[in-house]
């Protein structure tokens, strides 16, 4: 069994190829996927070759975690069926390729374990399932957000949340103009119109490892500051502003199964919307294109692949 797959062999080279798969055991499922999302956080730092080191980390690799596709195949003791829709978090099922994180080719194999069962309304919406859970888990951990920077589909996703969730709706700062728009329920303003320096919750989306500071300073006295982006550079900050206001800083990391099945769940119920966050759409054969557009295109809020007509 094979697949054609996006391969990025070196920073910035990319191509498609087919690779083989490892077969699939018993508690193992093959999907045929219809739809692979882009990320402009993790996957914009392997393409540009920044990308802090983590285990498994090195080219060629198949980029990858944001998947939608269907079962083709279920081993025994997958507990999944075939025919449905599901949402796969990225695979490990390229051989001597690394899948990091895997997920953008035409065929998978995949735990039944990994895969989540979605609606089939959401269509390729459902690849945004990854950054809602994402924007989840960082807010579950501590107050809702006052203060969200960035106005990309985690700051979207991170507000939309909090919204559902009984919050005040919260304040959005971007300076991109092209990204102001698409505000659902809540305000989002130039960060130079903004006096305000008494937020007891700032949640980063932007990824700007320089921020911390001014992003202190609006702080009110045992106000937090979430880093919920992904950061190549270090961070640093000056002491004596965070010493006045007894500041806490806190990590968000990655998200777990609960909190994948928790938005899943505000989905199924209509209290989270995923519409107006996917703005690029391209076929799968497009795929060094699309990944370039999606890293260097201000517009592009998400870029999706789709693998349906893909041979």
């Amino acid at each position: 069994m094979d697949t054609v797959a996006v391969l990025l062999k070196q920073p910035e080279q990319m191509e498609l190829s087919r690779l083989d798969l490892v077969a699939p055991g018993a508690g193992d499922v093959v999907v045929d996927v219809e739809w692979s999302g882009i990320s402009t956080g993790t996957e914009r730092l392997l393409w540009s070759g920044r990308m802090p080191h983590f285990p498994c980390m090195g080219y060629p690799l198949v980029p990858g975690y944001e998947t939608v596709g269907r079962v083709a195949i279920a081993g025994p003791d997958a507990g999944r069926s075939v025919g449905e829709r599901v949402f796969v978090p990225g695979a490990r099922c390229f051989g001597a390729v690394r899948g990091l994180f895997g997920g953008a080719a035409k065929r998978l194999v995949v735990p039944g374990a990994r895969v989540t069962p979605i609606d089939e309304s959401l269509e390729d919406r459902g690849v945004l399932l990854a950054l809602a859970a994402t924007a989840w888990h960082a807010s579950v951990a501590g107050k809702q957000p006052d203060l969200i920077i960035g106005h990309g589909v985690l700051g979207r996703l991170l507000a939309r949340i909090a919204i559902a969730r009984g919050a005040p709706p919260p304040t959005v700062w971007e300076r991109n103009a092209d990204r102001a728009g698409g505000a659902d329920g809540y305000q989002v303003i130039d960060p130079a119109l903004d006096t305000r320096c008494d937020y007891a919750s700032i949640y980063d989306a932007s990824g700007d490892a320089e921020l911390l500071d001014a992003l202190i300073a609006r702080l009110a006295p045992g106000g937090e500051v979430v880093l919920a982006g992904f950061y190549a550079a270090p961070l640093q900050f000056a002491f004596a502003p965070a010493f006045m206001r007894e500041a806490r800083i806190r990590v968000a990391a990655e998200w777990h199964a609960e909190d994948l099945v928790a938005v899943n769940a505000l989905i199924s119920a209509g209290k989270l919307c995923l519409r107006g966050l996917i703005t690029h759409r391209e076929q799968a054969a497009a795929a060094p294109d699309a990944y370039r557009t999606a890293f260097t295109d201000p517009a592009c809020l998400k870029m999706v692949l789709d693998w349906r007509h893909h041979a």
